[in-house]
């Protein structure tokens, strides 16, 4: 088992237990099996533990919740899969596979329901007139990225998608090194472009296989093009069927086709769970690998992800290097190349492929660091006493005598703390265990209530929609009101007083 800080709040820390083959199985909700979470208290050495969605941490999105040791009775366990049975989606994959023939044979006037974000055949179009609809070219049937409206919630199954900038260098690069098979999770975009490249038939072929949470994406891919796929709990949503659709993608490799993973999960995402599911999709690819092939350790892979995550990531997959190239999103308000300073993009890309074979372009300003043999940021200074390129968010770092190490430019050593800090920071706070804005003790800075009111306040100085602080990810359910005195309470506010 292991362990991921998923939440603070005062005097409470929740973390996430990775359950190992033998455990008790899981409950599920509409999204898979759900992860084990333990909630612990300031003060207490053993915490109580609970189930939650695992693909999403808003309550609001997903409203799963049980106590490990809690008794679910029949009646709540038949509650739960009638809502399943509700929401399953309109057509099996196989359907929607078939509906697609039938939508590219027609002639003119193909149709998409951009409201309810499907594919229309001439049939359907009656059911659906008083939709907004969008006549589909052919050059969008093979991008859906650029036709389907992307999910924007930071907390679950956010898609932000690569510009052709990003994705193109990924591909470019990726074929350069000679890999032909390219796993997708979650990075359509990539796939699309790895079929287009083979459609104009100028490099040697490749073969992607997208694994995906948003089903949608069924809609346009081959039932071995396309995985229904959970990437927080490994869980596909076809079952068995779909899981041997990756076990023939990743044994095709073991003929002398290279094989790569390239994930982009949402950022809102906890590590440890994405990292237990790439190393059983790595697993699985060793297992593969013909007695012969010297290609064993782990699969190669490329994680997509921020860079203030590289200990999490390092710590579950330490075969792991952060390059220094900066990921841009066509749909993300600051993700884009270009800025400078704090305002680049923080996303980068974490790999076990050489860093000195991952060339990165040099009229965007990389350069190849000969003493570190790897490509980093113009701005990336290899510092002499530290022996290495310091440099994380594409600021020049500076080194400090005193610290004995390179820190971030805006940084001021605090002979009082005894190391380097912003300005103003409290002294004599950092070490003990509390908040570094107020000082309390008492929670953490993430929790801290000045803290979340002075970013309220510059937001709504700033203009535009009001912003009201967030309320807490998994409220146990113990600690609501219930759904009887929720609306009594509602009620009262309404009557009319005399």
């Amino acid at each position: 088992m292991d362990g991921d800080g998923a939440n603070e709040d005062e005097g409470l820390g929740i973390d996430v237990i990775l359950q190992q083959d033998g455990d008790k199985k899981a409950p599920s909700c509409l999204h898979g099996p759900a992860l084990l979470f333990e909630k612990v208290c300031r003060g207490e050495e053993k915490g109580r533990r609970f189930y939650a969605c695992s693909a999403c941490r808003d309550r609001k999105d997903c409203n799963f919740f049980q106590w490990e040791d809690e008794k679910v009775s029949e009646a709540r366990l038949q509650a739960r899969e009638m809502e399943k049975q509700s929401k399953r989606p309109p057509f099996t994959h196989k359907e929607y596979c078939s509906r697609l023939k039938r939508f590219a044979s027609q002639p003119a006037e193909r149709m998409f329901c951009q409201d309810c974000q499907v594919l229309l055949l001439p049939s359907e179009r009656d059911a659906h007139a008083s939709h907004q609809s969008v006549e589909v070219s052919a050059a969008q049937l093979s991008r859906p990225s650029t036709l389907l409206r992307p999910l924007e919630n930071k907390k679950s199954n956010a898609q932000y998608l690569f510009t052709d900038r990003s994705a193109n260098f990924l591909l470019a690069t990726l074929a350069g090194l000679g890999y032909r098979r390219v796993l997708c999770v979650g990075t359509p975009r990539l796939h699309e472009l790895i079929k287009l490249r083979n459609q104009e038939k100028k490099d040697e072929p490749m073969k992607s296989l997208l694994l995906d949470i948003d089903l949608r994406y069924a809609q346009f891919y081959g039932e071995d093009e396309f995985c229904h796929y959970n990437m927080f709990n490994h869980h596909f949503f076809g079952g068995e069927a779909c899981s041997q659709v990756l076990q023939a993608f990743l044994g095709e490799s073991g003929m002398g086709e290279k094989v790569v993973m390239v994930a982009d999960p949402p950022f809102g995402g906890l590590v440890n769970p994405l990292a237990h599911s790439f190393s059983l999709i790595s697993q699985a690819w060793r297992k593969l690998q013909s007695p012969d092939n010297d290609g064993g350790g782990d699969m190669p892979m490329v994680w997509v992800f921020p860079y203030f995550f590289e200990a999490r990531i390092l710590q579950c997959l330490p075969s792991l290097t952060m390059l220094d190239y900066q990921v841009d999103y066509d749909n993300h308000p600051l993700y884009k190349h270009g800025k400078t300073g704090r305002k680049q993009s923080p996303v980068r890309m974490f790999t076990n492929l050489s860093p000195r074979a991952v060339v990165l372009p040099a009229k965007e300003g990389y350069r190849l660091c000969a003493i570190c043999e790897r490509y980093v940021w113009s701005l990336n200074k290899h510092c002499a006493k530290c022996n290495v390129c310091p440099s994380k968010d594409g600021r020049e770092w500076r080194h400090c005598e005193k610290c004995e190490k390179c820190v971030k430019p805006s940084w001021k050593h605090c002979q009082k703390c005894g190391h380097c800090a912003l300005p103003g920071h409290p002294c004599g706070q950092e070490n003990k265990e509390g908040c570094f804005v107020c000082g309390s003790l008492k929670h953490r800075r993430n929790a801290c209530k000045q803290r979340l009111a002075q970013r309220v306040n510059k937001a709504n100085a700033r203009g535009g929609k009001k912003l009201v602080p967030p309320r807490p990810a998994f409220k146990p359910a113990g600690k609501r009101k219930s759904g009887a005195s929720r609306r009594a309470k509602k009620l009262a506010r309404a009557a009319p007083t005399s």
